[in-house]
C-alpha cells in the first residue's frame, strides 16, 4: 500500500518518527504542499490508497482524479479543508482526530490568559534592560496587574476543551458561565448556561471554543465587541475567521475592548497587512497551542490507529460514513 503525507512539517518538524507508518507499505513524505497547485497535489497523490493531509485541499477534482485512494486521514479535527461529501460518493473514508489536543489547547488558553493579566514576558524584558535596578525600589511594575479570582470567565461553547479551560478557571476562583446552542450539562454546579447576551454583558473574559462554520463566520464583530465590557479580554484558540479582523482592531484602538489574546489569524500565516499587527493590547502567537512535542506524538498515534481500523474493516473516526 502506497501512503503519501502532504503537509508532515506542521505535525512533525522533525521531533517524531514517520517510520511508525512503514508497517502499512511504502510512504512518502512532503513536508509541504502548494494548497492551490491542484496538479502538484494530484500527482503526488497518484497511486496513494492512504492520504496524510492536515490543510492541503482534497476538492472533488482531486478525487476524482486519484481513484486508488481510499483514506484521507486528516492529521487534525477540523477538516474543511476536504470535500468530505464527494468523497463518500467515490468511497473515500475521510478520519480525523478528535480530542488529542484537549488538555494543552486549555493549558494555552489560560497561557495567554496570564500572559495579558500577570505580564511576565514584559517585565522579565524590563529586568533583563536595567529598569528594576534603576527603580531603586524593592517591586517594581510597568503595566497594571489583574488577580483572576472573582473575574467571570464567559466560555462560547462547551465542548471538551471549555470544559477543561472552566475547570482551570475554577481552580483560580473564577466564575463561569458559558453559551452553547443546545443545553449541556455541567459538571459544577457553580457553572451557568447563559445566553450570548448575558455571556457578552457580565464577562470579564471571554474564550471562543467553537468550530468554523460559514454560518459562524466573523461571529466576532462590531456589534458583538460592543456589547461587551470595555474592560473585556478576548481570547480565541479555536478559529481566525470567527472574528472579524478590522472590527477587532478598531475596538481596541478606541478601547472599546481591553485587550485581545489570539493563538489564530483569519489567514496563516497572518497577512502582513492584518490589522491586528497594528492594533493595541493584541496578543499573537502562530497557532501552537496544539503544538507541545506530547500532544502531536498522541496526534500521530491516534493517526496510526485510524489507519489500522480501516484496515481492519472496523472504521474509527470517520467523519462521512
Amino acid at each position: 500500500m502506497k501512503i503519501v503525507v502532504l503537509d508532515g512539517l506542521s505535525l512533525n518538524p522533525g521531533d517524531l518518527d514517520w517510520h511508525i507508518l512503514d508497517q502499512f507499505g511504502d510512504v512518502e513524505v512532503y513536508d509541504a504542499t502548494p494548497y492551490d497547485d491542484q496538479d502538484e497535489i494530484i500527482k503526488r497523490l497518484a497511486g496513494a490508497e492512504v492520504a496524510l493531509v492536515n490543510k492541503v485541499p482534497v476538492t472533488s477534482a482531486i478525487l476524482d482524479a486519484v481513484p486508488d485512494l481510499k483514506v484521507i486521514a486528516e492529521t487534525a479535527t477540523g477538516y474543511d479543508n476536504i470535500d468530505v461529501d464527494y468523497a463518500k460518493t467515490k468511497g473515500v473514508a475521510v478520519v480525523n482526530v478528535p480530542t488529542y489536543g484537549t488538555d494543552a489547547v486549555a493549558q494555552f488558553t489560560f497561557a495567554l490568559l496570564l500572559a495579558v493579566t500577570s505580564r511576565v514576558k514584559q517585565h522579565d524584558d524590563l529586568v533583563h534592560a536595567g529598569e528594576w535596578a534603576k527603580a531603586g525600589r524593592f517591586s517594581f511594575w510597568d503595566a497594571p496587574l489583574m488577580e483572576l479570582k472573582g473575574k467571570t470567565l464567559g466560555l462560547v461553547g462547551f465542548g471538551k476543551i471549555a470544559q477543561a479551560v472552566a475547570k482551570m478557571a475554577l481552580a483560580f476562583n473564577m466564575q463561569v458561565i458559558f453559551y452553547n446552542h443546545r443545553p449541556r450539562e455541567v459538571f459544577d454546579d457553580s457553572i451557568k448556561q447563559v445566553d450570548l447576551e448575558t455571556l457578552y454583558a457580565e464577562s470579564d473574559i471571554i474564550s471562543l471554543h467553537i468550530p468554523f462554520t460559514l454560518e459562524m463566520s466573523e461571529f466576532i464583530n462590531a456589534e458583538t465587541l460592543g456589547k461587551m465590557k470595555d474592560t473585556a479580554i478576548l481570547i480565541n484558540t479555536a478559529r481566525g475567521k470567527l472574528i472579524n479582523d478590522a472590527d477587532l482592531a478598531a475596538a481596541l484602538n478606541s478601547n472599546k475592548i481591553a485587550y485581545a489574546a489570539l493563538d489564530v489569524a483569519t489567514q496563516e500565516p497572518i497577512d502582513d497587512n492584518s490589522p491586528l499587527l497594528t492594533a493595541k493590547h493584541c496578543y499573537l502567537t502562530p497557532h501552537i497551542a496544539w503544538a507541545p512535542l506530547e500532544t502531536r506524538q498522541r496526534l500521530l498515534d491516534i493517526v496510526v490507529a485510524n489507519i489500522q481500523s480501516y484496515l481492519d474493516h472496523n472504521p474509527q473516526n470517520v467523519v462521512n460514513d
